[in-house]
């Protein structure tokens, strides 16, 4: 499956973004799809990741601000970012995979799929 991700920007601190990540070759049926992040000089960081069974996990800078969804037709995941806050100022990657286990869904390294990042910049 080829990811693309989209959606990023620059915005004030306390606006809202919505990340896609669109699926081509196949859908997202039966697959972990999960946001992270990353910022120059810091690790990669989990930030969301939705199960194939619909379960959510966010990392807990998140939990409550960010909402990842999937279409209808599986084919789109997306991540509603809303109050952010300028340490949200990051590269967002999509990655998905079918055999994600739930110990190794925050893991960036246990995904076999991954987009090009899109740019997220929170301005104080």
């Amino acid at each position: 499956v080829q990811l693309q991700a989209s959606g990023g920007g620059l915005v004030q601190a306390g606006a809202f973004l919505r990340l896609s990540c669109v699926a081509s070759g196949r859908t997202f049926d039966r697959q972990t799809v999960a946001w992270f992040r990353h910022t120059p000089g810091k690790d990669r960081e989990f930030v969301a990741a939705l199960r194939w069974n619909g379960y959510t996990y966010y990392s807990d800078s998140v939990k409550g601000r960010f909402t990842i969804s999937r279409d209808d037709a599986k084919t789109t995941v997306y991540l509603q970012m809303d109050s952010l806050r300028p340490e949200d100022t990051a590269v967002y990657y999509c990655a998905a995979d079918p055999s994600i286990i739930l110990s190794s869904i925050r893991a960036g390294r246990y995904y076999g799929y991954w987009g090009q990042g899109t740019q997220v910049t929170v301005s104080s």
